[in-house]
């Protein structure tokens, strides 16, 4: 599906030494799924709302991964540097070594794909509900787009050169793009938007999905029952 967000890549700017910028990952896949067709902006919108961040506060998360990494969950730092996935992680450190604090081993512990958008999402609420010392508290208080990400980029991200006006301009097209939509998923299979507890047999890999509150999951980890039942 098209991003809905319309921006132009931070890789593609002139100063392509901005913090955050990220390339595709080509060695690292993703599975081929109902969830992996997604609009990645907006499952990972309907993540946050789903753990109970307002749309303002999801929306400065979104706005921070936008500018980290267009939210692709295979993103390289632009100019082989150590950022990895939709946070830009870094190798050496929360990527694959801080101890009880990194993707890779979070993605083990779950016997999940750490190059997999719903693995990293989780990886970021672990970390925000774990440690405090990167803002939950803070970005629950955000009440303006611009505190959000704020919130989100000085404890959680930790960057160097942030660009802030990119990451709330980000932030504010999420919430304008999102924000008043329901809690549906875009199905590949069917090529259109499915409301929520839809359950759609793949065209890609023959599995049943089930739209849970805006991402795909397991049809049969779902105790909702299905709104609907569409097989190939």
């Amino acid at each position: 599906m098209a991003s809905t967000l319309r921006y132009v890549s931070c890789c593609l700017l002139a100063s392509a030494a901005v913090a955050g910028c990220a390339s595709d990952d080509s060695t690292e896949d993703t599975s081929t799924s109902e969830a992996a067709l997604s609009s990645s902006e907006q499952t990972a919108f309907n993540f946050f709302v789903a753990k109970g961040l307002t749309k303002v506060q999801a929306a400065g998360v979104i706005g921070n991964l936008m500018q980290e990494s267009s939210i692709n969950p295979k993103a390289v730092q632009f100019g082989g540097g150590p950022g990895r996935g939709i946070a830009q992680w870094s190798v050496g450190g929360r990527w694959d070594t801080s101890r009880s604090d990194n993707v890779t081993w979070y993605a083990n512990q779950h016997n999940e794909s750490r190059g997999a958008l719903h693995t990293q999402l989780a990886f970021i609420w672990y970390e925000l509900t774990t440690f405090s010392g990167y803002g939950l508290g803070s970005l629950r208080a955000a009440t303006t787009v611009t505190a959000a990400v704020t919130a989100f980029q000085d404890k959680y991200e930790i960057c160097g050169q942030c660009d802030s006006s990119r990451r709330i301009s980000f932030a504010q097209q999420a919430l304008s793009a999102f924000g008043n939509r329901g809690a549906g998923c875009f199905s590949g299979t069917l090529n259109k938007e499915m409301p929520d507890n839809a359950c759609v047999q793949s065209k890609f890999d023959h599995l049943w999905w089930q739209c849970d509150n805006g991402s795909w999951v397991d049809r049969w980890t779902d105790p909702e029952p299905c709104n609907g039942i569409h097989p190939l």
